[in-house]
């Protein structure tokens, strides 16, 4: 029984490395807590034109069509057309990257991964922290380094919402220097607030993008759960008249 309670468990467990203390591992750092809520729409929507107008022109998305996606945010096909089909004709498409995956590989030495599912693969807390991690580094090929994702090839192109930040290093006990904190070197467009807030949503939209049937599931289960309150009242009718005889 008890070899069977520990299997429970560890199933039940996220996958992913995890740090001591329960956090789990962003690189060199712990990965930061990251609000999600698919039943956040305004969220979801600035987080689809964050990903449309900034990650798109690299990275796909080619499991999700721009229609399915308005049609589960709310979003019609007007200004879907209007707003954030840029690299597709119609509607029904896609949603491909407009940078050849050729030309990606001899610029940046690799090919940007599809992006449907990284929510999933490496769960939303790390794409969250990711994107908050990158920092100013003069010995890489594009000039910026990531603490979540060490010589990474991506560039950080947001930096001008959340500048130009440096990493900070400590020696540990073992003389050997790990990351401490960041500093801010240039100030960008956003405070960190709102830089934070922005990342919330990319990432909030990121994590519907890999299962998007969970809208679907969320709204039968409102239905799912008015018809268990209802059955419940008639069930429990029934057992009175049942049992009358009884008690």
């Amino acid at each position: 029984m008890r070899k069977l309670l520990m299997l429970v468990v560890v199933l039940g467990l996220p996958t992913g490395a995890f740090a001591a203390g329960g956090h789990m591992s962003c690189g060199a750092v712990d990965c930061d807590r990251v609000d999600i809520d698919l039943g956040d729409q305004a969220s979801l929507q600035r987080g689809a034109r964050i990903f449309v107008n900034y990650c798109l022109s690299c990275h796909s998305a080619s499991y999700m069509r721009y229609n399915r996606m308005g049609h589960d945010l709310g979003i019609s096909d007007e200004l879907v057309k209007e707003h954030l089909l840029f690299s597709a004709d119609k509607v029904g498409d896609l949603m491909k990257a407009v940078m050849p995956k050729d030309d990606a590989r001899d610029w940046f030495g690799v090919a940007p991964p599809d992006l449907s599912l990284i929510a999933r693969s490496r769960k939303p807390a790390w794409v969250y922290t990711y994107m908050r991690s990158f920092y100013r580094d003069s010995k890489s090929p594009s000039g910026w380094n990531n603490t979540v994702f060490a010589h990474v090839a991506m560039p950080h192109v947001l930096y001008e919402w959340q500048g130009d930040q440096r990493a900070v290093l400590k020696k540990d006990k073992h003389g050997v220097e790990v990351f401490d904190r960041f500093e801010i070197e240039r100030v960008g467009t956003m405070n960190p607030k709102e830089y934070d807030r922005a990342m919330r949503d990319l990432t909030n939209f990121l994590t519907y993008l890999g299962e998007p049937a969970k809208l679907v599931r969320y709204r039968i289960g409102v239905y799912v759960l008015i018809f268990l309150a209802v059955f419940i009242v008639f069930a429990y009718l029934l057992k009175k008249e049942y049992w009358k005889d009884i008690h």
